[in-house]
């Protein structure tokens, strides 16, 4: 999921690589991540949209469809609940400069800007 998050997610297909059934795929996958697979892609697939928008060449509907979203109200829905403002205000507000950003290890800065579901929203299903 980590490399296809672009592809829908397709939980038999997934179940079936792993050798288990769709369930038992579903139920092991939030025990051992603490969430389910669709909100472990969403997930990804915001990460990737923060990176997108911070460049600021692409439009909102651009960095959506680049990152395997059909839906722009439902994309924007999830980007405002994991990072607590809309894309559009992301993308316009100032996030420094790429050289600052050079200067942190690839692996602490993905630690630091990892999307967060609140305390208040709704699990996903």
């Amino acid at each position: 999921m980590d490399r296809e998050y672009t592809e829908p997610l397709d939980i038999a297909a997934l179940a079936r690589t792993a050798l288990m059934s769709p369930g038992h795929f579903q139920r092991s996958f939030r025990e051992a991540y603490g969430e389910t697979p669709y909100a472990y892609l969403m997930t990804r697939r915001v990460e990737r949209a923060k990176t997108l928008l911070r460049r600021g060449d692409l439009s909102v509907t651009d960095v959506c469809l680049a990152v395997g979203c059909t839906s722009l109200g439902s994309f924007s829905s999830r980007f405002t609940e994991l990072v607590g403002e809309t894309p559009s205000a992301y993308r316009a507000r100032s996030h420094g400069s790429p050289e600052d950003l050079a200067a942190i290890p690839p692996c602490v800065a993905r630690t630091f800007t990892r999307p967060r579901r609140s305390l208040g929203s709704r699990p996903w299903t």
